[in-house]
């Protein structure tokens, strides 16, 4: 009997330990390098599309902003100078067009909207043109789909990664209080 006491002692304390943390399993896929790499391709291409847009019109002097849209202006506004900031309250109109013209969404069909600056949801594209207008400015952006509605499109007419065009008014800047402080 000592004999087998002994013996179960020896498994108890044997088989007390600190418990032993599960390592990862480690699988190494390329599905991020190939989506990266997709993207790239899908950029180039829209890029080159946009260059042909912008070759056929020679009648507009285009600009590239920082995020990576082109655009012109359709009207400017020479005597404002304050750009929207963030908090400020904008109201502006837009449509969605695709690169061949065709109108995705009307404006009237959009309406008018009541946008404050980085703190709604909008379309990548829209957030950052809308700091690029003054007061009573227009302007038609060409946005690639990164900048649209990407991968997912809108689940309704906006399909998967589709480049668009829209034109863009801001009617009215509301500046907030810690704007006018700046």
């Amino acid at each position: 009997m000592k004999k087998g006491f002994l013996i179960g002692l020896v498994f108890c304390l044997a088989s007390c330990g600190s418990p032993e943390p599960r390592r990862p399993v480690k699988v190494k896929s390329g599905s991020l390098n190939a989506s990266v790499e997709r993207s790239k391709k899908l950029l180039a291409l829209e890029e080159e599309l946009m260059k042909n847009i912008m070759s056929q019109d020679s009648l507009r002097k285009y600009e590239h902003s920082a995020a990576g849209a082109w655009y012109y202006y359709v009207q400017r506004n020479e005597a404002a100078t304050y750009f929207p900031q963030p908090n400020d309250l904008v109201t502006l109109t837009y449509n969605v067009m695709s690169f061949s013209n065709d109108t995705i969404y009307s404006g009237e069909e959009i309406g008018i909207l009541k946008y404050k600056v980085d703190k709604q949801e909008l379309f990548t594209g829209l957030r950052n043109s809308v700091k690029l207008l003054k007061e009573m400015e227009t302007a038609t952006f060409l946005f690639p789909s990164s900048m649209a509605y990407g991968y997912h499109g809108d689940n309704n007419k906006i399909g998967i990664n589709v480049p668009i065009k829209s034109t863009v008014t801001v009617l009215k800047i509301e500046k907030q209080q810690d704007s006018i402080q700046n």
